[in-house]
């Protein structure tokens, strides 16, 4: 089983920045490995949809909406994936999710809030 806990949402004027932050761990005693690692982005009243993904070797993918603005980062040693996001817009509002592959399987984060005011 693996936990994934994300921090650095919150309150930003438009044009501001932010960096969210998602940490892995996994049981007591257990290893595990990490492949693709992603944010996803829920708006109110709509469907959770990708933000960015990372794999393990530092592919990237980005959502259109967010290319140019927006930067993922790892790091495996850490277990632990990084948002940069800028020039952040009112329609970035909502929550936020981290997402891990560890061999077949996916988990989630419960999702940190961020909200871009006018």
């Amino acid at each position: 089983q693996v936990q994934l806990v994300e921090s650095g949402g919150g309150l930003v004027q438009a044009g501001g920045s932010l960096r969210l932050s998602c940490a892995a761990s996994g049981s007591p005693g257990s290893s595990f490995r990490i492949n693709t690692m992603g944010w996803y982005y829920q708006a109110p009243g709509k469907q959770r949809e990708l933000v960015a993904a990372i794999t393990s070797g530092g592919s990237t993918n980005y959502a259109d909406s967010v290319k140019g603005r927006a930067t993922i980062s790892r790091d495996n040693a850490k277990n632990t994936v990084y948002l940069q996001m800028n020039s952040l817009k009112p329609e970035d509002t909502g929550v936020y999710y981290c997402n891990a592959f560890v061999m077949i399987r996916s988990y989630w984060g419960r999702g940190t809030l961020v909200t871009v005011s006018s």
